[in-house]
């Protein structure tokens, strides 16, 4: 690496530094009880206090799509998972209302192959190149030998049209998880650079009802997830807590394991059960709430230039996940070039925060 590169990285790194620290200082200014005078006051101060609600971020789109549950134990679980999930994204996660679209078995709209298609198609319309979508599959899915399905009110929607609707998005980044039996079909059709696909099952042949969504909605909201304590939770953090909480689960039960979680980010059509060197970069990376737009409050410029800082991060890592495809010379100066624009944009930001 050359000498440019080390040096726009060590700045970045250094900058990255500071506004993580900010960060935390600020979720410790709001943890800590102001100081009272009277008695009344300081049982008031000492009283646990909501946490404000988070700003709803114009930049990102959820789409949850909750399957046929078939036999009433199943209707009543996915109708339980899938509302929770509804509302940490609105209330926890910084989703807004406008940007979510929920389809069910039991609300309106419902979820028919013909509604899944007219979601796809107003997000198609509404969400632009730098937003970030979420799409989650909570239900059950089959695998035929040939086809790859998730399970609708009526007709079924196979992997490869999925494939199809979600290419259609102008959307860069993509997230789609998958939480049903038999979804590791998924993981082929689906991949692509810029796309984080998880899946419940390894394969086709794992058709048994899986545990997988009732353990990732709650890693969105839970401390034990944020591996890395840095007060968010990426869709690595959320998955790896998922698939710990499985193995528990199994264990526990003393029961056969029937299900193997899959992630995607590398956009080899692969999939790993415990991402490392192969795929989790992007994932890493790639958080559900929205803290920098947060952060910037009613400033628009300033969250003009969070949201273009997190694009490049993101380039970053999907560049370095084509490092191995790349000549050194190429890659370097792409890197070079990205490091820049980062150390460039951490500058505008440590300005506005003076």
């Amino acid at each position: 690496m050359n000498l440019s590169v080390r040096a726009a990285l060590h700045l970045v790194q250094s900058l990255g530094i500071i506004s993580l620290s900010l960060c935390l200082l600020s979720f410790q200014a709001c943890a800590k009880p102001a100081n009272s005078e009277t008695k009344a006051q300081t049982t008031e101060a000492q009283s646990p206090t909501p946490a404000p609600k988070s700003i709803p971020d114009p930049n990102k789109f959820a789409l949850i799509i909750t399957g046929i549950g078939g036999e009433e134990e199943y209707v009543g679980k996915f109708a339980k998972w899938s509302g929770e999930l509804k509302t940490t994204l609105l209330d926890k996660l910084g989703f807004a209302q406008e940007n979510l679209i929920f389809l069910s078995e039991s609300s309106e709209p419902k979820a028919t192959a013909a509604e899944v298609r007219k979601a796809f198609t107003t997000l198609r319309t509404t969400c632009k190149p730098d937003h970030t979508v979420f799409i989650f599959m909570i239900g059950h899915g089959s695998f035929d030998g040939k086809e790859a399905k998730f399970n609708l009110m009526g007709p079924d929607i196979n992997a490869n049209e999925y494939a199809t609707l979600i290419k259609g998005l102008p959307a860069r980044q993509v997230v789609v998880v998958n939480t049903s039996s038999a979804s590791g079909e998924f993981i082929k059709p689906l991949s692509a650079p810029g796309r984080v696909t998880v899946t419940a099952t390894r394969s086709g042949q794992e058709t048994n009802a899986t545990h997988f969504a009732e353990h990732f909605v709650k890693a969105l909201s839970s401390k034990d997830a944020d591996a890395d304590q840095n007060n968010r939770i990426s869709v690595l953090e959320a998955f790896n807590y998922t698939t710990l909480q499985l193995e528990k689960f199994y264990k526990e039960q003393n029961r056969l394991v029937t299900e193997h979680a899959m992630l995607d980010d590398n956009g080899d059509g692969k999939g790993s059960e415990k991402p490392g060197e192969a795929d989790g970069s992007l994932s890493k990376n790639t958080y559900f709430d929205s803290l920098f737009y947060q952060l910037a409050g009613g400033d628009v410029e300033l969250q003009k230039t969070y949201a273009e800082k997190m694009r490049l991060e993101k380039e970053v890592e999907i560049l370095k996940a084509r490092k191995a495809s790349m000549k050194e010379e190429e890659y370097e100066n792409e890197l070079e070039k990205l490091l820049l624009q980062l150390a460039e944009l951490n500058e505008k930001i440590k300005a506005k925060q003076k």
